[in-house]
């Protein structure tokens, strides 16, 4: 039925804003380390921090860990691979440019996401996704010149700027795969994986590039691990229920989330574009959550 639909599509997004606004905060964590810590470092102990609380939710249902075998830990794997180097690369990125140039190059992950979600998952594409996904990069736009995104160029920015997009074409490339891993595996399952194989994957890095840091400081990281399992959570739950080309777009959010931790943490005022900017992003994703399923999926929703 077309109201399910909309609710589902609305759920889908409410799912994909939360977990993009607790990832807001992950990856600013190279701007609030400040140079104390590196960005494979903080990675390192943010997954620690993940599988800890992973584990102990697990112990308190009383489960074992054989419960959440997946029958592809490969793809797995590979998810993992393809998110540490995305979240590193942006890290990295906002902690050596501007954070709202660094925001704006990575959400070129939605130019990438949807493409992908055409050519490999198959998905259809109407006048309205367009449209909707239109107004949301307009949106961006505004918001990106409000704040002053790429209003002076700097050649230190250069290569940054280059990992940048480099880390958006493989966080699109990790979107593509929590979608098609949402369907044959559980949540929990999908996060433990991630989790164990992000600590093996960082531990040379994080231990070639690793800063002293206080107790204070390690703890302060590893606290982010709670916070990404609850992004990644809230994430997959949303990739699960709903095509990439509705929740793909969501992640125009992270300006609107870049913008108020820019204002409650660094002092960044906020500007006429940045709300007028978030009202539109608003805009096209009350949209997407309304667009009209095709009329194939409509009857075989019904006959179901």
């Amino acid at each position: 039925m077309y109201s399910h639909k909309i609710y589902t599509n609305t759920k889908a997004i409410a799912w994909v804003t939360a977990g993009t606004a607790l990832f807001s905060l992950v990856y600013a964590s190279g701007k609030f380390a400040d140079g104390s810590a590196t960005a494979p470092q903080i990675l390192f102990l943010r997954y620690i921090g993940g599988l800890a609380t992973l584990l102990l939710i697990v112990a308190v249902r009383r489960e074992r860990l054989s419960a959440y075998r997946s029958p592809k830990p490969f793809s797995h794997l590979m998810r993992a691979v393809f998110g540490a180097s995305g979240g590193g690369a942006l890290i990295y990125a906002s902690a050596n440019m501007p954070i709202v140039d660094a925001t704006a190059i990575g959400l070129l992950y939605v130019v990438f996401v949807i493409p992908l979600g055409v050519l490999v998952l198959k998905e259809r594409l109407n006048g309205q996704h367009f449209g909707a996904i239109s107004i949301c990069c307009a949106g961006a736009a505004i918001i990106m010149a409000s704040r002053g995104a790429f209003t002076e160029f700097n050649s230190a920015y250069v290569f940054p700027a280059g990992i940048a997009v480099l880390g958006a074409a493989l966080l699109a490339v990790e979107g593509l795969m929590i979608k098609m891993l949402s369907h044959s595996d559980r949540a929990m399952t999908v996060l433990l994986y991630v989790n164990t194989f992000g600590i093996m994957l960082m531990a040379v890095p994080a231990a070639m590039q690793w800063k002293p840091l206080s107790f204070e400081g390690t703890m302060s990281f590893v606290l982010l691990g709670p916070l990404a399992v609850t992004a990644q959570y809230c994430i997959v739950q949303g990739y699960r229920i709903s095509s990439l080309s509705i929740v793909g777009p969501v992640d125009y959010t992270w300006l609107i989330f870049a913008g108020l931790i820019g204002f409650l943490f660094f002092g960044e005022k906020p500007t006429f574009g940045v709300a007028a900017g978030s009202a539109i992003i608003a805009a096209g994703g009350i949209i997407l959550a309304a667009i009209k399923p095709p009329a194939s999926e409509r009857e075989s929703t019904s006959s179901a």
